[in-house]
C-alpha cells in the first residue's frame, strides 16, 4: 500500500464515447497523486484504444483487458491491481470536478472517517444537466443503505488502511455488484459520512436501468434475499422502500 495514493478503478464496454472525457476529468484533478486502471470488459469498439493513447501519455493511467465478465469481475481486478491507500469506483462515462480528490480526503480527514462519499449532478448523454442535483445525507449506516442508496458509485472513497481490500461478489455480473460492495464495507466501517459538496457528474444512460426502477425492482429484491441472506419479510420491506425512495430520487 502507497500511503496517499488514490487508485481509481474504470471498469469500461464499449465505452468509447464517453471514456476520454471521464480520463480528462481525472487528469484535471488539483490531486495529483493517483493511478487510474481502467479495466475492458471484453470491448468491440475503439474504446481500449482511447484508453492505451492516454496511458502512453501519462504512466498513472494503466489498460487492462479481460474477456467479457461483467463489471464486478472488471473491478475485482482492478482493486487486485491497486497500490493506493484510498479505493475509488468511477465508470467510464462518469466525471468528477478538478476538487474531487481534495475535497474528499480533506473531508474524510476531517470526520477522522474510512468511507466518504459526496452530492452529484446528474447529466444525460450530451453532459447537460437534468434534475436537480443529488444532495447526500451528512452520514448513512449499513441499515440505512438497505433503505435506499445513497452512496453513489463515483463518489465512494474506501480508506483500505484499517480494514484492507474489499471485493465485490462476481456473480452478480454488472447487476447490483457496486451497491453490495458499499454494503460490505460499511459492515466493517459502521458509519460512512456524505460531502455535501456537489463536485461530480453521474450520467444518466437511455438504457440505464438505474433510472428504470421497475426492471430492477426484482433483482434488487434477490440481491438482499440470496446475498444479504436478510428474510423474505426484511428483503421484501427494504425493496419496498428502495423502490419508492428512488423513484421520487428522479423525479425531482
Amino acid at each position: 500500500m502507497e500511503k496517499g495514493l488514490v487508485s481509481i478503478i474504470t471498469p469500461m464496454y464499449n465505452g468509447e464515447r464517453f471514456v476520454g472525457i471521464t480520463i480528462d476529468s481525472v487528469l484535471s484533478q488539483t490531486y495529483s497523486n493517483w493511478e487510474m486502471i481502467v479495466i475492458d470488459d471484453g470491448s468491440s469498439d475503439n474504446g481500449p484504444k482511447i484508453v492505451a493513447e492516454y496511458a502512453l501519455k501519462d504512466a498513472r493511467i494503466k489498460l487492462i483487458s479481460q474477456a467479457n465478465a461483467g463489471s464486478a469481475a472488471a473491478r475485482n481486478n482492478g482493486i487486485r491491481m491497486a497500490k493506493g491507500q484510498y479505493i475509488s469506483l468511477l465508470d467510464a462515462d462518469d466525471t468528477w470536478d478538478p476538487i474531487f480528490l481534495d475535497s474528499q480526503l480533506k473531508f474524510m480527514a476531517e470526520k477522522k472517517a474510512d468511507l466518504v462519499y459526496s452530492s452529484h449532478r446528474r447529466i444525460n448523454e450530451e453532459s447537460k444537466e437534468i434534475l436537480s442535483p443529488f444532495m447526500v445525507p451528512q452520514q448513512v449506516t449499513y441499515e440505512d443503505m438497505l433503505h435506499t442508496s445513497s452512496i453513489s458509485c463515483l463518489t465512494g472513497l474506501y480508506n483500505i488502511e484499517k480494514f484492507g481490500k474489499v471485493y465485490l461478489r462476481e456473480e452478480l455480473k454488472s447487476y447490483r455488484d457496486d451497491y453490495i460492495y458499499w454494503l460490505e464495507i460499511l459492515k466493517k466501517v459502521g458509519i460512512a459520512y456524505g460531502n455535501r459538496e456537489v463536485i461530480a457528474n453521474y450520467r444518466v444512460m437511455k438504457s440505464s436501468t438505474t433510472g428504470k426502477k421497475r426492471k430492477v425492482v426484482i433483482p434488487h429484491f434477490m440481491v438482499l434475499y440470496k446475498h444479504e441472506k436478510l428474510s423474505f419479510f426484511r428483503s421484501l420491506y427494504y425493496t419496498m422502500s428502495w423502490a419508492v425512495i428512488g423513484y421520487f430520487k428522479y423525479r425531482k
